[in-house]
Parts: C-alpha cells; structure tokens; sequence
C-alpha cells in the first residue's frame, strides 16, 4: 500500500514518483473523489477511485485490506496533504501493518511543516496538535494543558473558528511570538507574524481575510531557570561521586539549565574552601589546588574533579 502526499494547492507540488505510482495502482483510497479527480485529470492518471473518509473509513478499511490480501496494490490520498495527518487514512494504515501489508510512504507536501519552515519560529522541537476541539469551553481546555509546553505549537483551524481561537491564544498565551498562514501554495497565499492580537488585527483590516485554509504556530513556553540553589545543591551531590565534566553534564540533564550556566556555577563550587578536617601532621588530606593555579582552570593531573576527602 502507498500512503501518497498530494498538492496543498498548486497541482505542480506533485512528485513525478508520485504522479507514477497513482497510474501504477489497482485503486485509489481518496478522502473525496469529487475533489479527488481533478488533480488525477490534470495528470492524465485513470485509475478508479474510492472514497474513505471519517464516516465510512472502518467499513471501506476491511474491503481494501482484503484487496491487498489479494495482490492489488492500493494508494492512499487525502484531499490535500499528507494522509493521516489530520486527515483520514491512519485506520487504513495501522490495519494494513496488523495483516503484514508493506507500507510504502512517498513523502510531500504538508501544511503544517511548509508553515512551520516558512514561520521563522523556532523549528528544531515542534508539537503538532491539528485541530482543537470546536467548543469553547473544550478549546481553551486543551490551549490552558499547553500552557507549559516549551515546543513551537502547530495547529489547524477552520475559518469559521479562526478568530475565536486567536482570542483564546491571547487569553492563555498573552503576546507569544506566532504566525499564521494563510493559503498555502495558492493564489492567496500570506504567512503574517505577530501575536494572536496582532493577527486577528490583520485578518480583520479587510473584509474576506478570515476565508480559507490556515495554519496557527505558536512559540513555546519560556524555559524556567532553576533557581541557582537548586543547581548549587545538585552540582554539590554529583560533584561528590564524578569530575566536573560529568557531573555538569549530568546537571544539565537532569535541570535543563543553560551548560555555561551550570559550568561557572560548578567551578566556583570546586574553587571554594574545603571544610578542615583533622589530619596527622605533614599530611595533605583536605587539601585541593585553587582552580585560579591551575593552567586554563583545568584540573590537575590525576584528579578526579572531587577534591580529596
């Protein structure tokens, strides 16, 4: 089976490993065949369509399990997209691999990730939360359970609910950095940055720019510094059993703080005065070097970043 992503708009953004592959196949599994054939009409492609949608989906899933069972190869498409993604199709998918069916994905478009690539937010650790529920009350639930989340945000709104999901952002997220996109790879085409005020601002300065399809992102959450207490206390601990680079790395995991924030913090834990304790007379136990001494403030040959004790 081929799970095929297919144009958000522009009929050119279909891979020509795609256009084959759908020639290729028994049947095409389509979301809406309507919608469906156009995109196939302009590719010359004549291959029968079947619709599975979110009303018919587990009833279609068997029949087309059953084709594969068979020989036939299947593609699966959705109206715009990449399958499954907020879209019909996991059902289909997660049935196949139970029956042993190989799953071949071809990879393209995708509104969420053309949003994100295009939004200037950060876009290294991303949490994609598609659509959110349509009442009110359910919304700003599930926006408030977010509300600690340090990944950028994606999220798919309808126009009809695009302005009240903007005034619940602003509600739980205050002024966070966002953007939204507006129609993407069609003729309309906008990605407008600001806050959630600022954006419905923008969609309201004209009348008709709250129609189409749009993508919501939204920055993360700040990370919370750990108060430098917390650090000292936990450097003190690792210090105790490991050298200065691993206990600093193992702080920064456990903490999350910034590294350079952990390593000064470790240092002057190592340069500060051991406690004296009582020794034969000559003896050097209880005594550690002053990192200042050292060459580059590295450790001494031998050491273990511990101190004696």
């Amino acid at each position: 089976m081929y799970v095929v992503a297919t144009p958000l708009g522009n009929l050119a953004d279909l891979s020509p490993r795609a256009c084959a592959q759908l020639a290729a196949v028994a049947v095409i599994a389509a979301e809406d065949t309507r919608h469906s054939r156009p995109l196939l009409n302009h590719y010359g492609i004549r291959t029968p369509l079947l619709a599975l949608h979110e009303h018919n989906e587990a009833a279609q899933t068997g029949r087309l399990i059953e084709r594969l069972r068979q020989g036939e190869d299947v593609a699966l498409i959705s109206d715009a997209g990449t399958p499954a993604i907020s879209d019909p199709g996991q059902r289909l998918v997660a049935a196949a691999h139970a029956a042993g069916v190989s799953v071949v994905p071809l990879p393209g478009p995708c509104a969420a990730v053309a949003a994100l690539s295009a939004s200037g937010l950060p876009s290294a650790r991303f949490a994609f939360e598609g659509f959110l529920p349509a009442r009110a009350a359910a919304r700003q639930a599930a926006l408030s359970a977010l509300l600690r989340e340090p990944r950028t945000l994606i999220f798919y709104e309808a126009p009809h609910r695009l302005l009240a999901l903007l005034d619940d952002v602003a509600t739980v997220f205050g002024d966070r950095p966002a953007a939204l996109a507006k129609e993407l790879t069609k003729v309309h085409e906008a990605v407008i940055n600001g806050d959630a005020v600022g954006l419905k601002a923008w969609l309201l300065a004209e009348p008709g720019r709250e129609r189409g399809e749009f993508v919501l992102i939204v920055q993360g959450a700040p990370q919370q510094e750990r108060p430098s207490d917390d650090i000292d206390a936990l450097l003190g601990r690792l210090l105790a059993v490991l050298p200065l680079k691993q206990a600093v790395t193992a702080a920064v995991a456990v903490s999350d703080a910034p590294r350079n924030r952990v390593y000064r913090r470790a240092l002057a834990l190592q340069a500060a005065p051991a406690q004296p304790t009582l020794a034969p007379a000559g003896s050097r136990t209880g005594n550690r070097a002053h990192l200042d001494d050292l060459p580059g403030g590295e450790e001494s040959p031998g050491s273990t970043g511990r101190g004696a004790r």
